[in-house]
């Protein structure tokens, strides 16, 4: 098969399509044809050397894909070859065929784009793992979530507002803002111009009750100053960097949680793993997707030959929603 390899680390010209070995489904797997593939953050920092895959996983970049199932492992019950799905990764989404868990498949619902479909095993298990399993959000809560213009964000605005949270979002342009709100977004901030922090508190003077953020250090101290009484802050990226200062007194007074989580690193099966996290989705989400009431947000599809410029179009300001690549028609 085709594949992207990375012959080094650094810039987008390290990622090569080349020929490489086929993979086998182990038991409880099967082999899936790939359609396309997700772009992520996490492929970027895999390409530059600080986010290496884990021990048993491929070294092909990729946490997310849609095909369709051409072989099955040792023990696969409950799919057959030919199903359509997509796919979590721990890697290897950027290739003709990928080895997966049968646990980490959710079928594409009939009348989604399948290109498309490659746009949400990643964000769709990120932002229920977070903003339901781990920060409980309910109905009525305010939730302020950090990069609203983001594939993260922009589903995070779905969630939330099926779940009956009022919504607030970070974007830095009025035209991002203005996007987020048709998808449901209330409070719109714009971070170049507008103090999170005070936004935040004229809107509910408490605080929100939930923080979904995306950027670490840089908004460590402001995300809990930001924080209601009870709170939680779930940190989800460092594009704001790895090293940032707390006052414990701020948090200690609001009786508030900070958890830091990620999806690639789960166990594939058992408390917390892989395998729940999707069983949730598939069980609690996947029929509003069906439904058409959740969507996936794509910004652009290219085809895999152009993987680095899809990794330059996360950092591209006229970017809203998901970066797909098209493996094959």
């Amino acid at each position: 098969m085709h594949a992207i390899e990375l012959n080094g680390f650094g810039g987008p010209e390290v990622m090569e399509w080349t020929v490489t070995v086929d993979p086998e489904p182990g038991p409880g797997e099967v082999l899936v044809e790939v359609i396309a593939a997700g772009v992520n953050r996490a492929d970027v920092l895999q390409r530059r050397g600080f986010y290496p895959p884990p021990a048993d996983a491929s070294s092909v970049p990729g946490l997310e894909c849609s095909g369709t199932i051409v072989a099955l492992g040792d023990g696969v019950r409950d799919w057959q070859v030919g199903d359509r799905v997509c796919a979590l990764l721990a890697g290897g989404g950027y290739a003709e065929l990928v080895a997966v868990p049968a646990t980490q498949l959710l079928p594409i619902p009939d009348g989604l784009d399948p290109v498309a479909a490659a746009g949400l095993p990643e964000v769709a298990t990120t932002v229920w793992s977070n903003l339901v399993m781990t920060a409980g959000l309910r109905s009525g809560q305010l939730v302020l979530i950090h990069g609203g213009g983001g594939g993260i964000g922009t589903h995070a605005i779905q969630v939330a507002r099926r779940l009956g949270a009022r919504v607030a979002v970070t974007a830095g342009s009025d035209e991002k803002l203005a996007k987020c709100a048709e998808l449901g977004a209330e409070l719109l901030i714009n971070y170049k111009t507008q103090d999170f922090v005070a936004e935040i508190a004229a809107e509910q003077s408490a605080g929100a009750d939930v923080i979904l953020d995306n950027m670490g250090a840089l908004y460590l101290e402001r995300n809990v100053e930001a924080l209601a009484p009870h709170g939680q802050l779930v940190v989800i990226g460092m594009q704001g960097g790895i090293a940032g200062t707390l006052n414990l007194a701020t948090l200690l007074g609001k009786w508030g949680t900070i958890h830091a989580t990620n999806v690639r690193n789960r166990p594939r099966t058992g408390a917390g793993s892989k395998a729940e996290v999707v069983a949730a989705v598939r069980a609690q989400l996947w029929p509003q997707v069906a439904a058409g009431e959740i969507v996936p947000v794509i910004s652009a599809e290219l085809p895999i030959t152009e993987a680095g410029r899809a990794h330059e179009l996360l950092d591209d300001s006229e970017t809203f929603g998901k970066v797909v690549l098209r493996v094959r028609d």
